[in-house]
């Protein structure tokens, strides 16, 4: 068994594929419509889904807003420099909700970003 990917409901697919790719830099692996149910699919990663796990954007035809609920984390991405993974959003309009530097209570350097539905992404830096 393996992961194969996560599922987050959004509420502009355009703006949301726009944030993963051109801020996050992953890339657009496929997208299809299903007109029969009105909803849209887009799956982004870093890699071929036969190679890891990736996200999948769903897109309900008309929902523009969700509720996030108290369940939800974050989706977490392995960065080189945490730091400088956050100018990089910054520098392309994306939101960064908690600067890099220690987690609480240990040592590794994390940050967190949002999307653009309020979804938290964290920036885990590799240790050296």
């Amino acid at each position: 068994m393996r992961i194969l990917h996560t599922m987050l409901r959004v509420g502009n697919l355009d703006r949301s594929i726009a944030f993963y790719t051109e801020v996050l830099g992953m890339k657009l692996l496929r997208r299809n419509d299903y007109p029969d149910g009105k909803f849209t699919l887009a799956f982004v990663g870093y890699q071929d889904e036969k190679e890891g796990a990736v996200l999948e954007l769903t897109y309900n035809w008309g929902v523009e807003e969700y509720d996030l609920g108290l369940g939800y984390g974050h989706v977490a991405i392995e960065v080189d420099n945490a730091s400088q993974a956050c100018e990089l959003v910054k520098q392309k309009g994306g939101n960064v909700i908690r600067e890099a530097g220690p987690m609480k209570h240990g040592t590794t350097v994390i940050a967190f970003v949002s999307d653009p539905d309020g979804y938290k992404i964290e920036f885990i830096q590799k240790k050296s």
